[in-house]
């Protein structure tokens, strides 16, 4: 899953894609370099440095989304988005997948997710509001809180009627989470993956990389194929990322390693087959 935000203040490409002509130069970009997702964005996550209204936000998304749309017809887009104005307004356009970040926040999102059969993404963020940065955070066992709170949107999503098996579940890296919670989230994503909820991961560059190794946004690339190759290993299923070259790179050869295996039993695949799995 790529990452294209048409955001003036993004923390990592710092208004790069706005424009929407060169958002749309991004996202070919990332089918080239082998995305089978894009992910758009019309509000930064981070604390307020930019009001965006939700006509706003629908303003950068919607149009955008179709003219995706037009020129990718077999690309799956997923927008980023808490609001189900938004949501609303993204689907009539031909997005595939809501990706709910904040958590629930808003509650008619997955209502909307379920009236056009969409994809949704349940996540964990605590009880931070959107847009604000975890202050003083604390879990008994973060691991289990996300764990928790991530299926139980999922089951209620399903209820309302998203389909099953378009569901994803995201532990939510460093939203609501110190460094420390993070880390721990990624060492023990298996019992996340354990649920049979297939999971996305979206550690691509951010500050629980960047703290621990004294290192700024532009040069988490290592530390973050690091991490994608821990998750990809324990079993996440969905990759939200800046670099897609690398990242395809790592997750292929992880998906080799794992299943390398499998090619010497009887029954198994043959080497080229065993590559190419992930």
């Amino acid at each position: 899953m790529a990452v294209v935000n048409r955001t003036r203040d993004s923390f990592y490409d710092r208004g790069a894609y706005f424009a929407e002509n060169a958002a749309l130069d991004a996202v070919s970009a990332a089918v080239d370099n082998g995305a089978d997702i894009v992910d758009i964005g019309g509000v930064p996550a981070g604390e307020l440095t930019e009001e965006v209204s939700t006509r706003e936000e629908i303003a950068r998304v919607a149009g955008f989304v179709a003219r995706v749309r037009k020129r990718h017809p077999g690309l799956a887009i997923s927008v980023d988005t808490w609001r189900h104005e938004v949501a609303e307004a993204v689907c009539s356009a031909g997005a595939d997948l809501v990706n709910d970040a904040w958590g629930g926040a808003d509650p008619l999102t997955a209502a909307v997710a379920a009236e056009w059969r969409v994809g949704l993404v349940c996540t964990h963020v605590g009880a931070q509001a959107p847009r604000t940065d975890p202050k003083k955070v604390s879990y008994r066992d973060v691991t289990a809180e996300a764990i928790g709170k991530t299926v139980a949107l999922a089951e209620r999503a399903v209820a309302l009627g998203v389909p099953r098996e378009s569901v994803l579940i995201d532990p939510a890296h460093d939203f609501g989470k110190a460094t420390a919670h993070s880390l721990e989230v990624t060492r023990r994503l298996g019992e996340m993956t354990a649920t049979g909820w297939p999971v996305l991961v979206a550690v691509s560059n951010k500050d629980f990389i960047g703290e621990t190794l004294d290192l700024p946004a532009r040069e988490r690339v290592l530390g973050t194929q690091a991490t994608l190759a821990v998750c990809a290993w324990q079993g996440a299923r969905v990759f939200r990322v800046h670099d897609v070259a690398e990242a395809r790179t790592t997750l292929d050869r992880v998906a080799a390693i794992r299943h390398a295996g499998e090619a010497h039993r009887p029954g198994g695949m043959d080497d080229r087959t065993a590559a190419t799995r992930h």
